[in-house]
């Protein structure tokens, strides 16, 4: 009799440990890489491994846009305007409201961000770095790169 017990109490603990297993690996199944992009229909946009060039004009910047799922599009743009701001609003790349800091940007590449709404904004980025500056007061320097990310 205490060997039944035993038995029972060692298939129990076996049995157990087989559900823990392979409710581990079907959670892990589970990781989201079915996953399709939507895009928001704005003529700018672009799939993250293209270099879309947009703007004519006699400089040029790399530009970058990280939306809230961490996916790249990148932009290469030429153009004659001497702030960033003014270059990217020019060829429909961002829009914002005016403030008391200058450009409110809240829509970039045709993803709109409210930081009201879901506590998230637009932050820019110079070569990497967090900007000191705003996009509207960012003088154009050709080899500089620039970014806006969901934040």
């Amino acid at each position: 009799m205490k060997k039944t017990n035993q038995t029972r109490k060692y298939s129990s603990f076996i049995l157990c440990m087989v559900l823990i297993v392979a409710m581990a690996l079907s959670a892990t199944g589970c990781n989201g890489g079915g996953e399709t992009a939507v895009s928001s229909g704005t003529e700018a946009n672009a799939s993250q491994s293209e270099n879309t060039v947009l703007g004519e004009g006699s400089v040029s910047f790399p530009f970058t846009v990280v939306d809230q799922d961490g996916m790249e599009t990148q932009f290469e743009i030429h153009t004659d305007q001497a702030i960033v701001g003014d270059a990217l609003e020019e060829l429909g790349l961002i829009a914002g409201e005016e403030g008391d800091y200058g450009l409110y940007v809240k829509t970039v590449n045709g993803i709109t961000v409210d930081y009201d709404a879901d506590g998230k904004y637009w932050a820019f980025y110079i070569n990497g770095e967090y900007a000191a500056t705003g996009v509207d007061s960012t003088p154009v320097t050709e080899g500089e790169s620039y970014t806006f990310k969901v934040e």
